[in-house]
């Protein structure tokens, strides 16, 4: 976050016009958005990031909805998604989007030892030789934004071209989401505060 706070705050829920609330229906359905109203209007708080991407409903809506399918309809497993987004939150020094997945990631199974390795990258003696690679890739396409031969010929040995494709996104959209986040000086929820993103290495590994 900056220093100074928030450069965009969350909208307040008495701020969302027409569109906003259009842009939630878009992105989650109507039964969906209807709990987030009313969830706003009285119950558990909404993650800041909401609120904060809804000051621009008409882009919020469409990226909401195409990021559902890496989150909720993804073709490569959960457990490989957060790995590549932790590794990315880190190398971008996300602390939102750090919070956020190391809070989704212990959910896929991924414990607080491989959440600790993740800093360490593809090096650490953590991981199997297939999350090694996902890791590996990962910074590939953070440091010359394409995976190399040898790293794509041993992934392509455990996933196919959807996979495939959804390795390259996951990582760019993540990273977009990064930039935006650490711009807009996102603060995380109160529930979030306890996850301190781990310290920066000399390398990247």
């Amino acid at each position: 976050m900056s220093a100074t706070g928030a450069r965009i705050a969350p909208l307040p829920v008495d701020g969302w016009d027409d569109d906003a609330v259009a842009a939630l229906r878009a992105a989650f359905g109507d039964d969906a958005a209807e709990r987030l109203l009313s969830t706003e209007a009285g119950g558990p708080r909404m993650p800041n990031v909401l609120p904060t991407l809804l000051r621009h409903p008409a882009l919020t809506g469409p990226f909401l909805a195409y990021n559902a399918v890496l989150l909720n309809a993804p073709t490569i497993e959960p457990r490989a998604r957060e790995l590549m987004i932790l590794r990315v939150a880190w190398r971008t020094r996300s602390a939102y989007e750090w919070a956020q997945h190391v809070r989704i990631a212990r959910s896929c199974g991924i414990t607080a030892a491989e959440v600790d390795a993740v800093a360490h990258g593809a090096v650490a003696d953590t991981w199997s030789s297939f999350d090694a690679d996902l890791l590996t890739a990962t910074d590939e396409l953070l440091d010359d934004y394409r995976i190399d031969d040898d790293t794509w010929a041993r992934l392509a040995d455990h996933l196919d071209e959807r996979q495939l494709i959804e390795v390259a996104f996951i990582v760019g959209t993540y990273t977009c989401l990064a930039m935006a986040f650490n711009s807009f000086g996102l603060e995380l929820d109160p529930e979030l505060q306890g996850t301190a993103l781990p310290p920066p290495a000399d390398t990247k590994a």
